[in-house]
């Protein structure tokens, strides 16, 4: 058996992990990142919308965004006329997750971080943890753990700190798209009947359109899967070009086909689907042997469910803990307060419980009737279009 030593072992390879490791090694920590899978492009979890304040704040790669989005379009059940509201500025763009994931790992060797694809993380033992690799079992000895691992984080449950029980379950299929006369659109859909206590959603940027739902695991009577087949069917913001079929040899997605591009070729297509903690931060994502960050932490908006705001700015705030408890500073740890952020979401968690509650397509349309008012139309594009984000866990 192999054994590694590294000032910090990081447990994760998405956008929470790859960052936090990234920023301890330029702080010359000798770091150690393990990921399950044996490529970056599996990992990807995310539709992958940025928002505005994430696009000021952080430096992305160009390359790796699509067009902006100011744009969006609510829809009652049944497709009714929408509600359409619309940003004088840039608002959203969507990432290309899969080569940002490979750009973020290069920036992250580049700064000295070793990672290790392929290897699962197997738990802790004492003062060791366990990992098995490509060529069998590893041991790895390591002053403190970062639990970069999802919504269902094993690194939280071996630490002894809070796990998510607020857990939707989201699916999506991406491809490409044709150029159509709209506007870059992100389009809502609220139908319990098809996303029950979320959304269904198509964001089309004129590059690529992203139809997927979400919701309670318990209230798709027949799967998620085939609330996406018959969503994918009617979707609005999708061109007749740009619509997938229903039979499995023309639908880009769950039957394994692709939809034929504009030149005759088969269309790229991404499939994801993968849990999305909705409870709000957790209270207690920190310890002296380790802590959380991104969906491990529950660092998502419980009522929109975006996470890659809060995913960049907790991992920033975790490395600098993490720099100064390895610089002989333990007290910095009482900095990373998950009970602390949480009291900035109360509204947030008050509006998703109101969500969890809209069971039926009636519910919904009396929803709209308030959002069709000009108090609710100013409600939405605060929530939308707003400068409140994940806040600033310094």
């Amino acid at each position: 058996m192999r054994t590694l030593s590294a000032d910090v072992l990081v447990v994760g390879a998405g956008l929470a992990g790859l960052t936090t490791a990234r920023l301890l090694a330029e702080r010359g920590h000798d770091v150690l990142l393990v990921e399950r899978h044996s490529t970056l492009l599996a990992t990807v979890r995310t539709t992958g919308i940025f928002v505005r304040r994430t696009l000021d704040d952080f430096a992305l790669p160009a390359d790796c965004l699509g067009p902006p989005i100011r744009r969006v379009a609510l829809y009652p059940p049944r497709l009714g006329p929408p509600v359409v509201l619309e940003s004088a500025r840039d608002e959203f763009r969507v990432g290309d997750m899969g080569p940002l994931y490979v750009t973020m790992a290069r920036a992250a060797s580049a700064a000295g971080v070793r990672i290790l694809l392929g290897t699962r993380y197997a738990g802790r033992r004492g003062d060791l943890f366990s990992a098995i690799g490509r060529d069998g079992p590893i041991r790895i000895r390591a002053a403190f753990v970062v639990g970069a691992d999802g919504a269902r984080s094993r690194v939280a449950r071996d630490l002894g700190l809070d796990r998510n029980r607020h857990i939707l379950i989201g699916a999506e299929e991406v491809f490409e798209t044709a150029p159509g006369a709209e506007p870059a659109t992100f389009h809502c859909v609220l139908d319990p009947s098809l996303a029950p206590g979320y959304l269904a959603w198509v964001v089309n940027d004129g590059e690529h359109a992203h139809v997927g739902v979400a919701g309670y695991p318990h209230r798709f009577p027949a799967g998620i899967q085939r609330a996406l087949q018959r969503f994918s069917a009617t979707a609005p913001g999708l061109g007749s070009g740009d619509r997938p079929g229903l039979d499995s040899g023309d639908r880009p997605g769950l039957n394994g086909g692709h939809r034929p591009r504009l030149d005759g070729r088969p269309a790229e297509v991404e499939r994801r689907a993968g849990p999305i903690p909705v409870g709000g931060v957790l209270r207690r994502i920190a310890s002296p042997q380790g802590l959380l960050v991104g969906d491990a932490a529950g660092a998502v908006s419980p009522l929109t469910a975006g996470g890659l705001d809060p995913c960049l700015r907790l991992s920033e705030h975790a490395a600098e803990v993490i720099d100064e408890v390895l610089r002989g500073r333990p007290d910095s740890l009482s900095h990373y307060d998950g009970a602390a952020l949480r009291k900035r979401f109360r509204g947030r968690l008050t509006m998703r419980r109101a969500l969890a509650q809209v069971r039926t397509p009636a519910m919904a349309d009396a929803a709209f009737t308030a959002l069709r008012t000009p108090p609710g139309r100013a409600a939405a594009r605060r929530i939308l279009f707003g400068d409140r984000s994940f806040p600033d866990p310094g």
